[in-house]
């Protein structure tokens, strides 16, 4: 997991490009980037900044050397493909023109690089996102080419995986363009100025105003205004919405570490998430809620990590207390086995962002399957799961930043208690 910051503003971009990689450096500590289009004598140049270090060594380079623009990206690494060295941090570049951040894997990146190379392109890294700057540079000098937007569209035709992209050329200073597709993007919308981040917390210094990408949109991010796009390339509108979010959540305070403070926030998230629950009955989970509850046989749990844990806890409170079949499945190898669907069962989705990226897969696949009855039970409102399930719990949790995870799980196994005890209460038990 990484996470991307994209600007386009009038203003100096990057005090908000470090700022928002600051916010999001819980997701990757193995380097931290930058890129910029500069001025260079009035001719536009890419200005690249990396670091091994954490966000603030990034940020006291860009102070020593006095870098600005006014469109730019910026990342912070988790290293899946290439060891966490200066030459596999982000941004990628091609051609001098083209610089590239990206949160996911591409997993079919060695077959485009052999093809990319057999064109001429040479490769510097061991990361996949390399793959992706030189694809968009060649389909950018391509036929029909000369248009960033409809070159990254070309690009991510050719991906197979899962990728949150940002994206920036000296040929066209002043514009981002972004992609999703199994990882979560946002445009940030400001007064003269917009942006890209991997959460809407990234923004929160510039912005409060965000749209939320759905799978497969592209966004065109300029200074005056944005543009979305869905996968078929039509235009589209995205609901934007103010973040009720402090910046505080995302600050360290008086804590040693973000563990530690999460681990004193547990009480206020059980308080939150168990807040207007006046009583047991299956309208906790939305108004169609009785109907889908009364009607299910069974219950299947997907999730992965920590919500896969609290999940193994819920099945023994659903057949304890409920006294129906539950069983409790990894999402991410689910969709890769032969199962027998039972429509008859309630599916139920666990996760603290609502974006991972399995689970949604798993998810997808269950309904593919004939499964109509799905439940999410996640922390965040706008995520991509809320929106695609019948019935939804939000565990209220806030912000989590520690790796390990700590209120997000203690209010996910108060949603399933409550879930467990629903089912229980309709059966009269």
């Amino acid at each position: 997991m990484c996470g991307i910051v994209g600007a386009a503003s009038s203003a100096n971009v990057i005090p908000i490009l470090i700022d928002g990689i600051r916010r999001l450096e819980y997701r990757g500590y193995d380097s931290t980037g930058l890129a910029v289009v500069a001025a260079d004598g009035g001719t536009p140049k890419l200005a690249r900044l990396v670091s091994t270090a954490r966000v603030a060594d990034l940020a006291a380079q860009a102070a020593s050397s006095k870098l600005a623009g006014t469109t730019g990206i910026s990342h912070t690494r988790w290293a899946t493909h290439g060891a966490p060295t200066p030459a596999n941090a982000h941004p990628h570049v091609s051609g001098n023109e083209i610089a590239v951040v990206h949160n996911g894997i591409i997993e079919n990146f060695e077959e485009l690089r052999e093809a990319l190379k057999a064109k001429g392109y040479v490769f510097n890294t061991q990361t996949d996102t390399e793959v992706i700057a030189h694809l968009v540079h060649s389909h950018w000098h391509g036929p029909g080419g000369g248009d960033l937007l409809r070159a990254v569209q070309a690009a991510a035709a050719e991906f197979h995986g899962a990728y949150a992209v940002a994206v920036i050329s000296t040929r066209e200073p002043g514009r981002v363009v972004g992609a999703r597709a199994g990882s979560p993007l946002v445009v940030g919308v400001g007064d003269g100025e917009h942006f890209l981040g991997s959460d809407a917390a990234a923004l929160l210094s510039a912005t409060r105003r965000v749209a939320y990408l759905e799978e497969g949109d592209f966004a065109d991010v300029r200074r005056e205004g944005y543009t979305i796009y869905d996968a078929r390339g039509e235009r589209v509108e995205r609901p934007v919405i103010t973040v009720e979010a402090s910046g505080a959540a995302v600050e360290l305070g008086p804590y040693r570490h973000f563990m530690q403070k999460e681990i004193f926030e547990q009480p206020r998230a059980v308080s939150d998430t168990l807040e207007g629950v006046g009583g047991i009955g299956p309208e906790l989970f939305g108004p169609k809620a009785a109907a889908v509850l009364t009607a299910v046989d069974s219950v299947l749990i997907l999730a992965c990590g920590t919500s896969h844990y609290s999940s193994l806890v819920a099945k023994q409170w659903i057949e304890s207390v409920a006294r129906i079949p539950c069983q409790v499945e990894i999402a991410s190898e689910y969709r890769y086995r032969d199962s027998v669907p039972n429509p008859a069962a309630l599916v139920v989705v666990v996760s603290q962002s609502g974006e991972t990226a399995d689970t949604l897969a798993a998810l997808k696949h269950a309904q593919s399957l004939g499964h109509a009855h799905t439940l999410a039970i996640c922390n965040v409102p706008t995520s991509s799961m809320v929106r695609q399930t019948v019935l939804t719990y939000l565990t209220r949790a806030g912000a989590e930043i520690g790796v390990a995870s700590t209120k997000a799980f203690t209010t996910q196994l108060v949603a399933l208690f409550l879930l467990a005890l629903a089912l229980a209460k309709l059966r009269s038990r």
